[in-house]
């Protein structure tokens, strides 16, 4: 390496941060939780610690996206694999009785803003795509080195030949490992291009017009955002429910507590349009943080509506406060 090029070269921790998001949506693909950011960091602490054996004998991208899925594979080793509800079961009843919290680990949600790059805004919208709920829980079901081949060659377009270098084995053994993941896909009738559309297409006045109508608790309102076949989750409840009828019977039923609850928007997750939710506290005594809510939309209605619960884990990475704000009482 000549003085010029040391001169001209951005120091290392420069060019760790430049892969930052892409590296964070990658191994949330693999992971399908929060713990992808761990993942992130320790790929970077890897990395320091081998770069002079480095010496730039690849790219740094592909380098760093070797070190990346050993992580990955580190912290699957040991795992169950994470999950939505409906991938454990039927729909229940909206009953209470049917509220259950197995010995299971969640898909977790993500910000947009730590897994999709400013840039092209087709690309925007492919990265958006490939971190949909749906899409990420069909990943959590094919072994980790399927999982990591179809990301590679499906989701960031690498060549087969690249993907047999990061995981040191064939062109030939790479392109069965596609073939095995594109088959249990395609029997989940789960693939990127088939998940809902990106937060883009969604109307703000849509969901300014849902936001009303959950705060003041209106059965008509809510009934005409909500398409008949919509489903909803509420993690780490097993119960999901299906159907708009069920969907609006628990909420005037089992979880008419939600009444009067304020809901405030937020950073999009997913790929889909999220909202902070606090619900009346039971002693009448302001609000409490209840659930984040990310809110799928097709073809100008709710399709999709999951509560993630974990608001101690969840509510910070959103930006949202653990405390209702006193100036919005």
């Amino acid at each position: 390496m000549t003085e010029s090029s040391t001169t001209l070269a951005p120091p290392l921790d420069q060019q760790l941060e430049a892969h930052r998001v892409e590296l964070t949506a990658y191994c949330y693909r693999m992971l399908g939780s929060l713990d992808a950011e761990d993942a992130v960091q320790e790929t970077f602490i890897r990395a320091w610690r081998a770069y002079e054996r480095f010496e730039g004998r690849s790219a740094l991208r592909s380098w760093l996206y070797r070190i990346a899925t050993n992580v990955c594979f580190d912290m699957l080793d040991s795992r169950k694999r994470r999950a939505r509800p409906m991938d454990l079961g039927p729909a229940g009843e909206p009953i209470v009785e049917n509220l259950r919290t197995p010995d299971q680990l969640w898909i977790e949600p993500m910000p947009d803003g730590r897994v999709v790059a400013d840039g092209d805004p087709a690309e925007i919208v492919g990265a958006r795509e490939s971190v949909k709920l749906a899409f990420v829980a069909a990943l959590q079901q094919l072994p980790a080195r399927q999982r990591a081949v179809l990301i590679l060659c499906e989701v960031l377009r690498w060549k087969a030949a690249e993907v047999a270098e990061l995981l040191e084995t064939s062109v030939a053994s790479v392109n069965s490992a596609l073939q095995r993941a594109r088959a249990t896909l395609e029997a989940s009738d789960v693939r990127p291009a088939t998940t809902s559309p990106s937060v883009d297409a969604a109307s703000d006045e849509l969901l300014q017009r849902y936001v009303t109508a959950f705060e003041q608790y209106d059965m008509d309102a809510l009934t005409s955002l909500i398409r008949e076949d919509a489903t909803q989750s509420m993690p780490p409840f097993d119960l999901w429910l299906t159907g708009r009828d069920d969907i609006l019977t628990w909420w005037f039923g089992p979880g008419k507590t939600c009444r009067d609850s304020r809901v405030v928007r937020v950073e999009s997750a997913n790929g889909s349009p999220a909202f902070g939710q606090y619900r009346p506290r039971p002693d009448g005594d302001g609000y409490e943080p209840w659930a984040l809510q990310v809110v799928e939309i097709e073809d100008g209605k709710i399709v999709e509506l999951t509560f993630f619960l974990d608001v101690e884990n969840v509510f910070p990475r959103f930006g949202l406060p653990l405390e209702y704000p006193a100036n919005q009482l």
